[in-house]
């Protein structure tokens, strides 16, 4: 099988540059590079999120740059004794795309979710996403569910 032409790596308490380079590309990614650029966090935060097991950031890295991420929120059930993951972002650079890295990405992150004891690893695509919705179902069937957000309530002063 012939190499990579990207380095997969789980992000820790150490790759805050790496994480960095995480959120930019998200920025460009999602066309929001204010939502990721806006208020960036202390290395602290940063660092005490990347020592967390319940979080998962991966990150493709070509020639020393972020050019792929993932990352994936483990959610605890209370029904039974078992773990969930959300995958929450996913992208590729442009440049980079139809090369196989978010499905290195997501088949990663499906081996780590195992490892942790996970039954299932959830992600959402946007109505008329093809390639997003395409790639994803090489993974599972898709269901049919609308996703809503909830602004939380205001603060009580």
């Amino acid at each position: 099988m012939p190499e990579r032409p990207f380095a997969l790596l789980r992000l820790g308490p150490s790759d805050v540059a790496l994480l960095r380079g995480v959120n930019r590309l998200f920025g460009e990614v999602f066309d929001e590079p204010e939502e990721y650029a806006a208020a960036p966090p202390t290395d602290s935060y940063l660092q005490r999120r990347l020592a967390r097991e319940d979080l998962l950031v991966l990150a493709a890295l070509a020639d020393g740059a972020v050019v792929g991420a993932l990352v994936a929120y483990e959610l605890a059930k209370l029904e039974r004794e078992c773990r969930e993951y959300y995958i929450y972002d996913l992208g590729v650079a442009a440049a980079y795309r139809r090369r196989g890295i978010a499905s290195a990405l997501i088949e990663a992150a499906r081996e780590i979710a195992a490892e942790r004891g996970a039954h299932v690893l959830y992600i959402q695509a946007e109505a008329g996403d093809d390639r997003a919705i395409a790639l994803y179902t090489r993974f599972a069937e898709a269901r049919d569910i609308v996703h809503f957000e909830i602004t939380p309530a205001p603060r009580r002063h």
